[in-house]
Parts: structure tokens; C-alpha cells; sequence
């Protein structure tokens, strides 16, 4: 099968791209790579170095006559979508348009779209299912549901098929702690190069941590199943920025020992999504635990910063 992955030279695109190419299929990736990396790309893919905003994607299209198409290219930083709106809704909102656009014309069977738990907003209960009110804080989960409603619509008017799945707090080997920024990765650039972490507020926020992998094989799992579904892809678990910190230093073999700032504007208190229909409906559940996660990561990277610190046996 012929498959166009956007965004495949960053964290999650370029494993899903891996796994794609590993099960046989024929990937082309199109990055501009603001944020990927071109070493992430498998060399057995094809790669584009274009924006999905610009002039370029029919070519891509034209050439690599997609029957599928997975669309991770985003601007997924919070802060940034605080800072700078219109570069936010240019790239998620219009990018997905133009996207949409090009499956159209190419008669794309089917995309898979990756969301985020940012759309819920605060909760109002938990774990959130995906019938829980939408109700945004930050222009990132504005920008990341608006999508939802294009695809819904150009399905519904031209046949294009999808699955849209909304994603907890991914963590994992190839996150960027300086581009991508998730917590995860951010804690072990800190811990490993010696500094002192921060955490914003008083640590006692949650989040529901999923393991790369996990993405992964919740992407395999849509390419065949999940028609027209919204799911939650999840551990549907809450753990404390707190307590991730200390799981981590007890892993790095380094103490407790965070620097307290103020919260930051857009980031919500508590999160945790229910993924009750993922399992039943595309046959998927996480797998990989938080410290088996956690410990593959930091394993990972003090291979490649050449630390000392190491991960005690399980």
C-alpha cells in the first residue's frame, strides 16, 4: 500500500514510518523540518522537504498516488500557540485544509489524523471520553479540533474515509526537549546534562502518559479499522509531574530535586482519557508501562549524550 506521512522526520511520524516500511508498505514522507529531523527518516523512504502550507504538496501527491495518508505535521507546542496564534492556525488549521484538499483531488481512501487530549479542555470528569464536552483553553486545542470538523465534512462530501485519533502525553525515544518539549523529554535532557529541573506549578498537576510504541501500533491498528471513529489513545492512568520526576531520578540514579516556577497560561490542571473505545472498536490497548517506557528513554538517550547516569535492572 502507498502511504504519504506528514510530519514523518519528527517523534512520532518517523516511528510510525518505521513500522510502515517494516510491514512492507511504500512510505513517502513530506517534513519541512522546523522541528523533525532528516536523520529520523528511514532511507527506505521517500522524502520531501516541503511545507504542508505551501505550493508543493500536489507534486508530492501526483507522485506518490497515496492509498492512505497519516497527518502528524503540526505545530503542537502550547506556549508557542499562545505566543504566535496565527503561525498556529496556519500550520494545523490550513495545513490540514490543504491537506484535505489534495486527498480529495488524489482520491485518498483514507487519512488518519493525529488530535489531542488539548481539545477537552479542563475536565469535567475523568477519565474524559470522547463524548466529553470540547472546550479548548489554549490556541493549540483550537487548532487541533478545528481539523476534526474539515475531515468530518469532506468525508461526508467527497467519501474520503478517516480516523481521528486523540493522543494523551506521548513520551519517548526521538523527542526533541528543545522543539517538541513534552515533559518527558525534557526532564531527561535536564537530568542527564546535570542541571536542575523545573517543573511549573506545584508538581501536583496530572497527565496520562503513553509510550511512543504505543502510538504506534494505535496508527497500525486505524489503517484497517476505527472507520470514521474518534478515539482516545491512552494509558487512561493519571500520574503527577511530581512523582514522574522522582520515577525518573530514581531511574537516572540522580536525586529529587526540582526548582518550583509559576504555571504557565494554556496548560490545564488534571488529565486523563478514558480509552475504552480504541480497545473495543480498533482491537488496540497500550502495552509498554510508564517505567519500562521511562527507562527505555533515558537508556536511549545516555547512549547518545554519552552520560554516565544508568538504569539500575528491572
Amino acid at each position: 500500500m502507498n502511504f504519504v506521512v506528514t510530519g514523518g522526520a519528527g517523534f512520532i511520524g518517523s516511528h510510525i514510518v518505521d513500522a510502515l516500511i517494516d510491514s512492507g508498505h511504500r512510505v513517502h514522507v513530506v517534513d519541512n523540518l522546523t522541528t523533525g529531523r532528516r536523520e529520523n527518516v528511514n532511507p527506505k523512504a521517500i522524502f520531501h522537504l516541503i511545507d504542508i502550507t505551501g505550493d508543493q504538496l500536489g507534486a508530492v501527491f501526483e507522485q506518490a498516488k497515496p492509498d492512505m495518508v497519516i497527518h502528524h505535521a503540526a505545530q503542537i507546542d502550547v506556549q508557542t500557540s499562545m505566543e504566535r496564534p496565527l503561525l498556529d492556525a496556519k500550520v494545523n488549521i490550513l495545513g490540514t485544509l490543504a491537506l484535505l484538499e489534495q486527498c480529495r483531488e488524489h482520491k485518498v481512501r483514507k487519512l488518519i489524523y493525529a488530535s489531542s487530549a488539548a481539545v477537552y479542555g479542563p475536565p469535567e470528569y475523568l477519565g474524559a471520553d470522547e463524548g466529553h464536552p470540547l472546550r479548548p483553553i489554549s490556541f493549540y486545542g483550537i487548532s487541533k479540533q478545528t481539523p476534526e470538523h474539515y475531515i468530518e465534512i469532506f468525508s461526508h462530501l467527497f467519501g474520503i474515509d478517516y480516523t481521528i485519533l486523540r493522543y494523551a502525553n506521548v513520551y519517548g525515544i526521538r523527542q526533541d526537549p528543545k522543539g517538541e518539549g513534552g515533559v518527558v523529554s525534557v526532564f531527561v535532557d535536564q537530568l542527564l546534562q546535570g542541571q536542575q529541573t523545573v517543573i511549573f506549578g506545584d508538581g501536583e498537576q496530572t497527565r496520562d502518559f503513553i509510550y511512543v510504541k504505543d502510538i504506534v501500533s494505535a496508527n497500525l491498528a486505524a489503517v484497517e479499522r476505527g472507520s470514521k471513529g474518534i478515539y482516545n489513545i491512552s494509558w487512561n492512568k493519571q500520574t503527577s509531574v511530581n512523582n514522574l520526576l522522582k520515577l525518573m531520578s530514581e531511574l537516572c540514579g540522580k536525586p529529587f530535586a526540582p526548582r518550583y516556577m509559576p504555571p504557565r497560561a494554556g496548560d490545564i490542571i488534571h488529565s486523563r482519557l478514558d480509552n475504552t473505545a480504541a480497545k473495543e472498536q480498533l482491537g488496540w490497548e497500550p502495552r509498554v508501562t510508564l517505567r519500562s517506557g521511562l527507562r527505555e528513554t533515558i537508556e536511549y538517550y545516555s547512549r547518545l549524550y554519552g552520560s554516565n547516569s544508568s538504569c539500575p535492572p528491572q
